[in-house]
């Protein structure tokens, strides 16, 4: 039985590309000043918006050893999820809606969770100890620790850049308490450039290296609860879930390989705004079944619709607007409203406005009737 580091890297190494990873490198379990600094400042700034969890998890998840005591290496994989065309083409069809490049298959969450739970069997049965697993959900800043085990760099959009995959690396970890000899950090490569920081419709990039989630498209169409504010609905375009531009214009992909597994479902590969204005909480969860989108819930995405309908400059996607301004949600009513007032002329929109702006109960969805045209 192999018991030397170098034989179990090599062992785990092998493993995890057998069980589908692309990349596979080791980090040692101690947390890097640099990644807690800028965790510490993201969150003073307030830059984390709602999401809450950040700001109870941070001591945890700023500290592989605060989470889980007794680990003394992490194994950081990738996934390999690259598209097979450039995201930024699919901005162009205003009638239909442009989705995440991680969000048109199925769910990450699933596919490595049940890898990584096969390869932490393998090292605890193979060279003992013991072994837990992260993907994405769980208090781990999985950027850093995949910088600190070479598989890439926190750009200055920071997101991880790879080398070899560029943008496109879906990440995973194996928290051990087996000692194992770390690789060395991979460097930052961006140099000068900041493609990534000019292409953000919304500016959300305070400083290289600086992300403000609160003007984040990504944060507003996914995490964000609710209305989203009129200063960046504009900016977010026909984007339906998440965004990609800041990923896409890296020059880094250029090295990218196009992923055989984690490919758009046909389905969701641009799909029209009027069918996904339509959807009904029943159809909302048959269209998501095994989707990351499905979390988010049948109204946030159609408030997202509503707001890629406005964009969309087509005055035939007005009727669907219309007909949502009787839908339950106020979060979707007020952005048919919103969508209503770009699309329709004059005397229609104020003929809606005379008949239902005093009946409506909702005071935000009140204040879209009665603010001013764009």
């Amino acid at each position: 039985m192999p018991n030397s580091t170098s034989d179990i890297r090599e062992a785990v190494r092998a493993r995890a590309l057998a069980e589908g990873f692309d990349a596979v490198r080791f980090a040692p379990a101690a947390a890097t000043r640099e990644a807690a600094q800028r965790l510490g400042a993201f969150l003073a700034a307030g830059r984390h918006g709602t999401m809450d969890w950040l700001e109870k998890t941070a001591a945890r998840r700023a500290d592989p050893i605060a989470l889980w005591p007794e680990t003394k290496s992490v194994v950081v994989v990738g996934a390999n999820y690259g598209p097979d065309h450039d995201p930024l083409n699919d901005l162009q069809d205003g009638a239909a809606g442009t989705i995440s490049v991680y969000a048109r298959g199925n769910d990450y969450h699933d596919v490595l969770k049940k890898r990584l739970k096969r390869l932490a069997r393998f090292m605890v049965e193979r060279f003992g100890g013991d072994a837990k697993v992260f993907v994405d959900t769980a208090p781990v800043l999985e950027k850093p620790l995949a910088q600190e085990a070479g598989l890439g760099w926190q750009g200055k959009h920071t997101n991880l850049v790879s080398r070899e995959f560029g943008s496109w690396l879906f990440l995973g970890s194996v928290f051990t308490t087996m000692e194992i000899e770390a690789d060395p950090p991979e460097r930052d490569r961006c140099g000068a450039c900041h493609a990534c920081l000019d292409i953000c419709p919304t500016r959300a990039f305070p400083a290289p290296y600086q992300l403000d989630a609160r003007r984040c498209i990504s944060y507003l169409t996914i995490e964000y609860k609710g209305h989203i504010p009129r200063a960046f609905r504009e900016a977010i375009g026909n984007r339906v879930y998440g965004c990609d531009d800041c990923l896409t214009v890296c020059p880094w992909n250029k090295f990218a390989q196009v992923s055989h597994e984690f490919q758009a479902r046909e389905t969701l590969k641009r799909p029209r705004l009027a069918e996904l204005a339509r959807l009904d909480d029943a159809a909302f969860r048959a269209l998501f079944r095994g989707s990351p989108i499905k979390r988010i819930g049948r109204d946030r995405f159609v408030r997202n619709v509503l707001v890629a309908i406005g964009n969309s400059g087509e005055a035939s996607l007005a009727a669907e607007a219309e007909r949502l301004l009787d839908d339950p949600s106020p979060l979707v009513r007020a952005m048919a409203v919103w969508a209503l007032s770009r699309l329709t002329d004059t005397p229609r929109f104020g003929a809606l406005l005379s008949a239902r702006a005093a009946q409506e109960a909702n005071v935000q969805v009140r204040e879209e009737w009665l603010s001013p045209r764009p």
